[in-house]
């Protein structure tokens, strides 16, 4: 589903902010990602959905370039990043409506799934209201419900449990389990790393844009915890 192929990015032209990275996603995985702040997560993230550029390597997603077919891959991908950045014009079913028009949702499709994701997050009755009104975590879950309405094939979430209450956290894990039995491919960076150890199958650690790490999650822990595993990365030079 997703190949990352030897990927490096620099901003400076001189310090890589992501090294040499390759990475292989399929259909069905929840691929967690892991690193200190800086380590290279959202930059790898936002090259994967196209929004920056990368010097070298490759990406393909679903067999699509995403520097030869970027509309090709945003068709089937989902990004939410770790800020929620809406327009708040607009009321939070305007703003569903908007991305629904733009992934070309059937009228009663939409709906069905707009309803259920807001019922779902508790949001159902403010959507009538300007995203302006919205907390930090209201807007969250109203990019993630607009992420989910088009039912991506990759979906690519940058802190995606950060600003949400409890009961959203377990809903959002809820979710990823029942997609990707359906075959969707999650990849999502966290700090948390307990929720990976026992959400993900699989685990990327990056350290200074490289790949320290990376494979089947229990493989990689085996009779330790991922935070032992994590702080051992971290002392290494």
């Amino acid at each position: 589903m997703l190949i990352i192929d030897h990927v490096s990015k620099s901003y400076d032209g001189v310090k890589k902010a992501v090294n040499d990275v390759s990475l292989l996603i399929q259909a069905g995985d929840i691929y967690g990602f892991v690193g200190h702040n800086g380590a290279g997560k959202t930059t790898l993230l936002k090259s994967i959905a196209g929004i920056i550029d990368f010097e070298e390597g490759e990406i393909h997603v679903d067999g699509h370039s995403v520097k030869k077919e970027p509309l090709k891959v945003k068709e089937v991908i989902a990004y939410i990043p770790d800020n929620p950045d809406v327009y708040e014009s607009l009321t939070g079913l305007q703003y569903l409506e908007f991305i629904s028009d733009v992934f070309k949702i059937d009228l009663a499709e939409r709906q069905r799934l707009i309803n259920h994701y807001a019922t779902l997050f508790e949001i159902l009755d403010v959507l009538a209201n300007p995203i302006s009104s919205y907390s930090h975590g209201m807007k969250q879950k109203l990019v993630i419900i607009s992420a989910l309405v088009h039912k991506p094939k990759l979906l690519l979430l940058d802190e995606p449990f950060v600003g949400l209450d409890p009961k959203a956290s377990f809903q959002l894990k809820e979710i990823f389990q029942d997609m990707v039995k359906k075959g969707t491919a999650i990849f999502f960076s966290t700090h948390v790393l307990e929720v990976v150890e026992k959400l993900c199958n699989k685990v990327a650690i990056i350290k200074q844009g490289k790949i320290v790490a990376s494979g089947n999650t229990q493989e990689i822990i085996q009779n330790q915890s991922l935070e032992d595993i994590f702080m051992e990365i971290q002392k290494e030079v």
